[in-house]
């Protein structure tokens, strides 16, 4: 695999299993900030073949594979430590950068829509090697309603 990916520009992502407060659950260690891409097929196989971490949904036995409607995704990181990501959140034609104590507002707004930059991680560990997605840049526009831009909310 080479080590030359550049970083990874997904206009108009859609994204899912957001967890930007680092919540603990049955899936994530308490302090871990992530959330997934979703991909159609064909852009997941691309990126797949360039060593991105592309995560497929299982088998379900209760849908046949032509019906089942999932897409695959890619698990991103979000890290403070060493490069902390931009974090913009656009209501109402206002953007707001968010900070660390701010960004799991992320969790709860609706979302319209997102632009997202994703740096590459590449590692190698026990012959296995890949890419991990960390957040560089997210740019969401949160959905408002009839009565936001009335009330400046």
């Amino acid at each position: 695999m080479a080590n030359n990916v550049d970083v990874l520009n997904l206009e108009g992502a859609q994204i899912g299993f957001r967890n930007f407060a680092g919540a603990e659950g049955p899936y994530n260690k308490a302090g871990d900030r992530n959330f997934v891409v979703f991909l159609d097929p064909e852009q997941a196989k691309d990126l797949e073949a360039k060593g991105w971490n592309i995560k497929w949904p299982k088998e379900r036995p209760d849908v046949a594979p032509e019906d089942d409607d999932r897409n695959p995704y890619l698990p991103v990181q979000v890290a403070y430590n060493r490069f902390p990501p931009k974090v913009i959140m656009i209501t109402d034609g206002n953007a707001t950068r968010l900070e660390e104590e701010e960004v799991e507002t992320l969790d709860f707004v609706e979302i319209e829509k997102s632009d997202i930059v994703l740096n590459p991680y590449h590692w190698s560990v026990n012959g296995k090697e890949g890419i991990k997605a960390y957040l560089k840049a997210i740019y969401v526009t949160v959905a408002t309603d009839a009565f936001s831009s009335k009330y400046g909310v």
